[in-house]
């Protein structure tokens, strides 16, 4: 997560304040090394319950906040919603057995994600992928840890997650920090760190670009769409996989393989789409090798001219994700050194990554409502959907980016960049809003009743007089 918020935040930022941003990463690792020693001990002043209300209030906001539509986002937020309600409901019970739930939720969790690490690190053989492999083997040793009642307490899985949590980050911070304090003005952050190195003409926009003072919100006349070819909207006579056929392929009835496709426009002239210049087998039997990110598995790639060319040629993409606030300037100078190399690896280098990284190019510099600051990087570290994009973004990128998670992550992103308010302050202005339709309603309700009453009121008035009149007769 600190990496991706850096990454939004741009170069220039990190390069200005690394001093701080190591302060804050030694500080921030000293509270995750003071929870985890503190979780071995019993959790003795860790606020536990209050924890369990914070889940609770991010999961009313979820659910309140989040639209009835049955679209696979809104079902992933209602479901994390729904489990962090669960989560802070167990937390703030009082009676041990929560204690011995919570801790086999997160154990699970730890188990399931450390398999799932190991096993792709295995199988597809991306870069740095030991290292992947060693965090698997880490959160399986967590799992294990957190499942037997000692050394480490039932109680303590809480402060002992997020300790732990807290304490990689903050020394990920601290290093990156320091690798990063003399970067060249107008270096592009999405080729650093595919890379992997610090210096070099590629990575540095051009003179020209690099005097446009990046410190601002930036909007072009052009939106930035991201085109998303789901696996099932791209196939035909799909037999249903659910999460599957989502997020890695879908198989018709004939048994082809279909994995989609991600592209990235900027009107009126600028299209991201990279494509194998001749079409891989998706045979199943084929398909377990091409997912080695080997340089065995790299072919001839190419890339289209034009949404329109390409839709005209397939079909009309099946999801749109619209920025209207990127930098179009950094955007152009990744894409003019990116593409110079067409070579196509189904895992590696493959639409998707392509498109997930002229994103990130072109969202350096724009978190924060008024510019990339300090204040902006530590409310960074409290928003939900900059940690839903950095666990999207961590698991595509030690398996393989597809179009699913291209469009997930591109959601996530545009809200990141857009951050709402914390999650008391939402609930809140939610509340407001519904006290004052409340009295909207009955406001309209009233007028409705006054005017109804004023349309009986002649009637009323001529059927008076007309017996005051015989009254006067009589008389």
């Amino acid at each position: 997560m600190i990496r991706l918020a850096l990454l939004l935040l741009g170069p220039e930022f990190i390069r200005s304040h690394w001093k701080t941003l190591a302060a804050i990463g030694a500080a921030w690792a000293a509270i995750g090394l003071a929870l985890v020693y503190d979780a071995f001990d019993g959790a003795i002043w860790f606020p536990y319950h209050f924890f369990g209300y914070f889940l609770i209030v991010e999961a009313l906001v979820t659910l309140a906040a989040t639209t009835s539509n049955l679209g696979t986002q809104t079902v992933l937020r209602k479901t994390r919603g729904v489990i962090f309600l669960i989560v802070g409901v167990l937390i703030i019970d009082p009676h041990p057995v929560t204690d011995v739930m919570v801790a086999f939720i997160f154990g699970g969790i730890f188990l399931v994600d450390g398999l799932l690490r190991i096993s792709a690190a295995w199988v597809v053989r991306f870069p740095h992928w030991r290292v992947s492999l060693g965090m698997g083997l880490f959160e399986l040793a967590s799992a294990v840890l957190i499942f037997l009642p000692h050394p480490l307490v039932y109680i303590g899985t809480i402060p002992y997650c997020i300790g732990a949590g807290m304490l990689m980050s903050g020394v990920g911070a601290v290093l990156m920090a320091l690798r990063l304090r003399r970067l060249p003005k107008g270096t592009i952050l999405s080729l650093l760190f595919s890379r992997g190195v610090v210096s070099g003409r590629d990575i540095v926009m051009p003179p020209a670009d690099a005097l446009h003072a990046h410190e601002g919100p930036v909007r072009p006349e052009k939106p930035l769409t991201i085109h998303v070819w789901t696996p099932v909207g791209s196939a035909k006579d799909v037999l249903p996989q659910p999460l599957v056929d989502r997020y890695i392929a879908a198989v018709d009835g004939q048994g082809v393989i279909s994995t989609g496709h991600a592209a990235l426009e900027v009107n009126p002239d600028l299209y991201i789409s990279h494509y194998p210049d001749q079409e891989i087998d998706h045979s199943p039997d084929d398909f377990r090798q091409l997912l080695r990110a080997t340089q065995d598995n790299n072919v001839a790639g190419r890339f289209q001219p034009s949404y329109a060319f390409e839709s005209h040629a397939w079909c009309e993409s099946t999801a749109q994700v619209h920025f209207e606030r990127y930098d179009r300037a950094r955007l152009r100078a990744f894409w003019k050194v990116y593409s110079q190399d067409t070579t196509y690896n189904l895992t590696n280098r493959n639409c998707s990554s392509t498109v997930a990284s002229a994103l990130e190019a072109s969202l350096e510099g724009t978190l924060g409502h008024k510019g990339p600051s300090i204040a902006a990087f530590l409310s960074s570290l409290c928003n939900p959907e900059l940690w839903v994009a950095a666990q999207l973004r961590k698991h595509a990128r030690s398996m393989a980016w597809t179009p699913g998670l291209v469009l997930d992550y591109a959601r996530s992103l545009r809200v990141a960049i857009n951050p709402p308010p914390l999650g008391i302050v939402t609930l809140t202005t939610l509340f407001m809003g519904a006290l004052r339709g409340l009295k909207e309603r009955r406001a309209f309700i009233a007028r409705v009743r006054e005017r109804a009453a004023l349309a009986r009121a002649p009637t009323t008035q001529g059927a008076a007089a007309k017996v005051s009149t015989k009254g006067g007769e009589r008389a």
